[in-house]
């Protein structure tokens, strides 16, 4: 009877070892899924095309505004920290704003700019300002002077090469060319940029 017992005792221990074996069980690895955000590296240079609308005030020695198309050329170089983007640039745009009363025109804006923004991903929102230097022609006489400027705007990327943005500007221009007058201008421009 003891011999019985002792047989059932073993056979009982080692049911479970022979069963799965004397290796340890393999752990099948769960496979979940991973989300990961789509980013943007900002830095690098870029140019482009800009067009839009371009509203004009004169104040001081002669009272009068104006509106019409702008549009020209931009280029830069914009660096990437993180979330924060800084960069640099220059814009020249032909302008067709001609004065309500017909005393003159707004010819062409150039800026030198700095701006900073937010890293949105795909998505650039930023300021800027800088440097304005503008040509006008009044009573048919052509002026040109330096003035400063300040906005904001956003860019989108398509394409790892290429965005397209919105920027709106304000102008300030005292005292134009001594001629006793202030002219204000806001922009408002849609962009095309090709980045490298």
């Amino acid at each position: 009877m003891r011999t019985l017992l002792l047989s059932t005792a073993v056979t009982a221990f080692a049911m479970p070892a022979l069963a799965g074996g004397l290796a340890d069980p393999v752990i099948e690895p769960v496979l979940a899924p991973v989300i990961v955000a789509p980013g943007t590296d900002w830095t690098g240079p870029y140019v482009g095309v800009q067009l839009g609308y371009g509203d004009l005030d004169a104040s001081g020695a002669a009272t009068d505004q104006g509106s019409g198309v702008i549009g020209g050329l931009t280029a830069g170089y914009d660096y990437d920290f993180g979330q924060f983007v800084l960069g640099a640039g220059v814009d020249y745009d032909w302008a067709d704003i001609d004065l309500d009363s017909g005393a003159g025109q707004l010819d062409n804006v150039a800026r030198v700019k700095l701006r900073g923004g937010f890293d949105a991903g795909n998505a650039l929102i930023y300021a800027t300002g800088g440097a304005a230097f503008a040509d006008a022609t009044i009573g048919g006489t052509g002026f040109s002077d330096n003035g400063w400027f300040a906005g904001g705007g956003v860019e989108v990327m398509v394409t790892e090469s290429f965005s397209v943005g919105g920027e709106v500007l304000y102008h300030q221009f005292d005292n134009f060319d001594s001629t006793g007058i202030d002219i204000d201008a806001t922009t408002i421009q849609l962009r095309g940029l090709f980045r490298f």
